[in-house]
C-alpha cells in the first residue's frame, strides 16, 4: 500500500516527508512502547503511535521505518517535527484512535 493511500484512508495530515507519499509499504506496527517497536517491528513498516516525543523519531530512524503516523490527534511540538524533517522522515497525523487506525489499515489490506 502506498503511503498516499494510508494518508487518505486515515484522513491524515502530512507534517513531514511529502516527497515519500508514493513509497510502498507492506505492513504496519502499532505501539506506544518504543522498546516493543525495537524488539518486534520490521524495517520499512509504518509505525502507528500515540507517543509524542523525540524518542519516536530516533527509534524509527534506527529501524528505517517508512512512515510514522501519530494517532489520537495529539499535538506535536516543534522539536519532534524539526527532528523528523532533519532525518527526512514521512510523518502523518490523524485524529483517529489507535484501534480505529489499525482496523482501517487492516481491513484495507495492510
Amino acid at each position: 500500500m502506498l503511503i498516499r493511500e494510508i494518508k487518505t484512508l486515515l484522513d491524515a495530515q502530512i507534517l513531514s516527508g511529502e516527497q515519500m507519499l508514493d513509497q510502498d509499504v507492506a505492513e504496519a506496527f502499532a505501539s506506544d512502547m518504543m522498546s516493543d517497536v525495537l524488539a518486534f517491528a520490521n524495517p520499512h513498516c509504518v509505525l502507528l503511535t500515540g507517543l509524542c516525543n523525540p524518542q519516536v523519531i530516533r527509534t524509527a530512524e534506527m529501524l528505517d521505518v517508512s512512515c510514522i503516523v501519530f494517532v489520537r490527534g495529539k499535538p506535536l511540538d516543534s522539536e519532534i517535527l524539526n527532528l523528523a524533517r532533519a532525518k527526512d522522515m514521512c510523518v502523518l497525523h490523524t485524529e483517529k484512535g489507535m484501534y480505529t487506525t489499525c482496523g482501517i489499515l487492516y481491513s484495507s489490506g495492510l
